[in-house]
């Protein structure tokens, strides 16, 4: 672990989340190399919806020239989707993640988390109350009530469309696969939205991994990541939620930790961040979370073994979270290419954020929606017949706006696509 940062005695936030991650300020430069790969600042053309310019607030909270209570600060960091693109073409190595986390963290310090967001956040602490309102969704979706009431203007009628988008295709099913096992044991991360309104891509990774040659064991107790709340600025629920999940898991103590949602991954191989302050917990954090791999890692290493045709367009496009901040590249695009006559085809713009952004496309509707606007403009010249990403926000966001577009396009998991192929033909290597 990194020494902890010293804060100089004139800083005028001492102790705070923000402060202690005065390094990670001091690193930017302000070269403005982030600048074009910032979709906020691309979208609302503002110096203060960049990443620079959040910095440059960020650094006024700590000299005590701006006030945790000052609107436009909580203007400016509320719009930005945490997408980390911005880390990739730094050249100066700034852990802008962490930092937008300490400064949400900051600012709810002095005022509460809004009313929306804290009350999605409250569901996904409480295991009960997540099963419920993922019940209420799959019956809105095998209804067809969410699909008539995706019309509907402003965040009611897209929420619906979002659920109206994992409404599953009609693929043929592999049998259970046999496996030897010798790539080792795996337990499956199942998520919150992913068992609940994509628990056939669960299965699919189970399938598919035991098509390769892996084994699955069970982790009981296992809860939500923590993402959301880390990024909405609720630090201590996603502890509460890391510290669940490294027991869980080292209980289970698989070889490996498989996670098939980008935004879960990268949380869990954070924990010894999220942790680092905390003694008993910051050592269990580091060995969990050197455990976890999504779910493309293991595929991508296993080969993957092929199966049969499976003849369509597919545009693959990159999660923030896979790409930005697990710098997962190629293994997503192994899999697809292991699919037999499957097209892959171009999609432009394939790694900028599409507004989802965990709850962002609802407590910023405005300017997810011109995020995604954006992005559905290059799906449509793309031509595809599936959208293939790897994150249930993204699947649902590009999905909603695909189901309100009228589009006969649709999103889908990658691991969904090689189990369809699977099913489709004898596993071979």
């Amino acid at each position: 672990m990194s020494a902890p940062t010293v804060v100089p005695a004139e800083c005028a936030l001492p102790g705070s989340p923000l402060a202690k991650e005065k390094r990670g300020i001091d690193a930017c430069v302000h070269c403005g190399f982030c600048l074009q790969a910032c979709p906020t600042y691309l979208t609302l053309e503002d110096e203060n919806d960049s990443p620079r310019g959040r910095i440059v607030l960020m650094r006024a909270l700590l000299e005590g020239t701006l006030t945790p209570e000052n609107q436009s600060v909580e203007t400016h960091i509320a719009q930005c989707l945490g997408c980390r693109a911005c880390e990739t073409v730094c050249p100066s190595g700034v852990p802008y993640g962490h930092l937008l986390e300490a400064t949400r963290a900051t600012l709810a310090e002095h005022r509460p988390i809004p009313a929306v967001a804290r009350a999605i956040l409250a569901v996904f602490q409480r295991p009960w109350l997540m099963r419920l309102a993922m019940a209420g969704g799959r019956v809105l979706r095998a209804t067809g009530i969410a699909r008539a009431l995706s019309r509907l203007p402003g965040r009611a009628g897209f929420s619906m469309a979002m659920v109206a988008s994992t409404a599953r295709r009609r693929t043929p099913t592999p049998a259970t696969p046999t496996s030897n096992g010798s790539r080792g044991s795996v337990a499956l991360l199942i998520g919150c939205v992913m068992e609940g309104l994509f628990a056939r891509a669960n299965r699919a990774t189970e399938r598919v991994l035991l098509a390769n040659d892996y084994s699955l064991t069970d982790a009981p107790g296992q809860r939500c990541c923590g993402a959301l709340h880390a990024h909405a600025g609720d630090a201590e629920g996603a502890r509460r939620l890391a510290r669940a999940n490294i027991a869980a898991f080292e209980k289970a103590d698989p070889k490996h930790i498989c996670v098939n949602a980008a935004g879960c991954g990268a949380m869990m191989k954070e924990y010894p961040h999220l942790l680092a302050d905390d003694p008993e917990w910051r050592e269990r954090a580091m060995r969990v979370s050197a455990r976890v791999r999504d779910v493309s890692e293991l595929l991508s290493a296993a080969g993957p073994a092929r199966g049969g045709d499976v003849a369509r367009r597919v545009a693959y496009d990159a999660p923030c979270h896979l790409m930005h901040a697990q710098r997962i590249t190629v293994p997503p695009l192994d899999v697809l290419r292991a699919i037999p006559s499957l097209e892959m085809v171009p999609l432009t713009e394939s790694d900028v954020c599409c507004g989802s952004a965990g709850i962002y496309n609802l407590v910023e509707p405005d300017t997810s929606d011109a995020v995604l606007d954006r992005k559905l403009g290059h799906i449509a010249a793309s031509h595809a017949d599936l959208i293939a990403t790897g994150n249930p926000g993204c699947l649902m966001q590009i999905g909603a706006g695909l189901v309100r577009a009228g589009s006969t396009t649709r999103t889908v998991h990658p691991v969904e696509l090689l189990d369809e192929s699977y099913a489709k033909g004898v596993a071979r290597s």
